[in-house]
């Protein structure tokens, strides 16, 4: 078996509603996103996937659609003042928290045909969430 990784940063804003202290008012993070990819065999170049594809696939997609975004819950009430105030903001369903974020990598990863089986996300230098795929899901999507 074979893997690869790319590093990837961006730096994104959020806050999370439900009474979590210091998180529940507007701030920032740079984060750090760690893509582990994997295949059973390497493709005629002899790689995985090139770390230029890697970069030109998630990696635009995440500065586009995240990178210096406003990431907040669609049900946040700020949602509408920010965009009236011609903010970039992003919204998901529920808080978006490191896990959310690395699950959402992570699965746009996969739309894209990256054979993704690892996300991991660092909100700070020492905090960090991972997603993986199921044992069922890795062997269904390996070359």
């Amino acid at each position: 078996m074979y893997q690869v990784a790319k590093t990837l940063y961006f730096n994104y804003g959020h806050r999370l509603l439900g009474g979590h202290d210091k998180c529940s008012h507007l701030h920032g993070h740079s984060a750090k996103v760690r893509i582990v990819l994997r295949a059973r065999k390497l493709d005629r170049q002899g790689m995985v996937v090139d770390f230029f594809d890697i970069k030109n696939t998630i990696g635009n997609w995440i500065e586009r659609e995240l990178d210096h975004k406003m990431i907040l819950n669609a049900r946040d009430p700020l949602v509408k003042l920010l965009q009236k105030a011609g903010e970039p903001v992003v919204t998901v369903q529920g808080n978006p928290t490191a896990e959310r974020l690395a699950e959402w990598i992570f699965k746009e990863s996969r739309r894209m045909k990256l054979p993704v089986v690892e996300v991991s996300l660092w909100e700070s230098e020492d905090s960090m969430a991972v997603y993986t795929a199921n044992l069922k899901s890795r062997e269904r999507n390996e070359p």
